[in-house]
């Protein structure tokens, strides 16, 4: 791989609070699409290039994991573009030192089911620890067209064994859930199978959606027969250029930091067809936004208030991914406010933090909404009411995850006094490093010695 290593090095940031945010910052291609396009590469033999790139781990951690298959990669960091090339697979084995890296892995399953007749071998997918991530919907789409699957041990990791001995037939795939990663995949397989292959119940996140357009560059034949089916059939395969589609919760996240720190930021690459709800909600606390030709203006103009009611859920419902900082967002606005968690089951566990600097949050085992929600009757806390506004004090904080760190960052810079946080590998895989893009906008942010 012709690029130079930027992995953070650092462990912590330490920050001082109170200081309104003000300036331009820019949102380039999702976290959740360029790894998954990284991946559909491996639909052609032919160059691929994609345009757009974040300098995020997750891309690092991507990358790595092709080039152990045969992928040759030049990650151009400067101009944000890489060039991907495969012209034969070397592996069809994944090393387990990716085991619980990411979730691409399992996405391999799909990708290279087509482009080699040896058994495919993945270990156990990761991502942050913020609730069950079940395979079962990957699997089940996958035996659909053919494919043959198995889990064994090895090294205290499962391996996940796929083979289409038979080759991949087209079928009628039913997802039990819209899961991103699972419409993903029968899109990856579906490429590969002889006759026509209809996907129901799909995911309509705008970065599966930029998938489906990167596979259609490619030379799969992809349409929509309704709002959640695709019809996919073969096609002939080749190297395309791409554009990624812009990180809305990136985006978001940093709206949310204007507001708190009661600031004024324009987020650079903000869509506003992508950002749907979250728009809706900053309107229902009187934050207001202006929506412009190359982005979005997020300004602070009046204390926040006016209680508002949310739910996460598969798009176009509220992003999951943008709860934690909302929730932050919500204990410096005036009211009483719910939000209901639908997607993943152990997502509130950051809120003790919040609690500790100052927050009046509390969970609850009830639905407070009106989706329908998996864990209903269930003994998870995925409701949380918030009641605002209340002061925050700087802490030392270790960050569990990806989003529940950048909410932590929120809270650090809306806070009276210093706070620490420790763990920031978390925050570059999706954000990279935070230091000059927040001192950039006049954050008393450095790194902890």
């Amino acid at each position: 791989m012709q690029m130079a290593q930027q992995t953070l090095t650092k462990t912590g940031y330490k920050i001082l609070g109170k200081n309104p945010l003000k300036g331009t910052i820019e949102t380039l291609g999702a976290k959740n699409s360029v790894t998954k396009c990284l991946v559909a590469s491996l639909l052609t033999d032919e160059i691929c290039v994609l345009t757009n790139v974040p300098n995020i781990q997750e891309v690092e951690v991507t990358v790595e994991m092709l080039e152990s298959i045969g992928s040759k990669i030049h990650w151009d960091r400067k101009a944000h573009s890489i060039s991907i090339h495969t012209p034969q697979i070397t592996s069809t084995t994944v090393a387990n030192r990716f085991s619980g890296a990411n979730r691409i892995p399992i996405l391999l399953l799909g990708a290279l089911i087509g482009r080699t007749n040896q058994p495919i071998k993945i270990p156990s997918v990761g991502g942050c620890q913020i609730g069950a991530r079940p395979v079962n919907f990957h699997f089940d789409a996958l035996k659909t067209l053919g494919v043959e699957l198995s889990v064994q041990k090895e090294e205290q990791t499962d391996l996940y064994i796929a083979q289409a001995v038979k080759g991949l037939q087209g079928g009628v795939i039913r997802l039990d859930y819209p899961s991103l990663g699972a419409s993903e995949n029968a899109l990856l397989a579906a490429s590969w199978a002889q006759g026509t292959t209809y996907i129901h119940n799909i995911s309509l996140e705008p970065e599966f959606l930029d998938l489906i357009h990167f596979v259609q560059k490619i030379g799969v034949i992809v349409s929509f027969v309704d709002d959640r089916t695709l019809k996919v059939q073969k096609g002939v395969h080749r190297g395309v250029e791409h554009k990624l589609v812009s990180d809305r919760a990136y985006a978001a996240s940093f709206a949310m930091l204007a507001y708190a720190t009661e600031g004024e930021i324009f987020v650079k690459g903000a869509r506003q067809e992508h950002l749907g709800n979250f728009l809706s909600i900053l309107q229902q606390i009187k934050a207001p936004f202006w929506v412009e030709n190359d982005g979005i203006l997020f300004r602070y103009t009046r204390p926040l208030e006016g209680s508002v009611s949310v739910e996460t859920g598969p798009y176009p419902n509220f992003l999951t991914d943008m709860q934690q900082p909302l929730v932050t967002l919500l204990t410096q606005t005036k009211g009483c406010h719910q939000v209901h968690e639908t997607v993943y089951e152990q997502r509130f566990g950051y809120t003790k933090t919040l609690i500790e600097m100052g927050g009046h949050i509390s969970l609850s085992q009830n639905c407070c909404g009106e989706l329908t929600c998996r864990f209903k009757n269930q003994d998870y806390m995925h409701s949380a009411f918030i009641s605002g506004p209340t002061p925050l004090s700087g802490k030392d904080i270790f960050i569990p995850d990806l989003r529940a760190g950048f909410a932590y960052v929120i809270a650090a810079l809306t806070a009276e006094g210093t706070s620490t946080l420790q763990n920031i590998h978390y925050l570059q895989r999706g954000y990279g490093d935070l230091l000059k893009p927040l001192q950039s906008l006049g954050a008393d942010i450095s790194y902890l010695d």
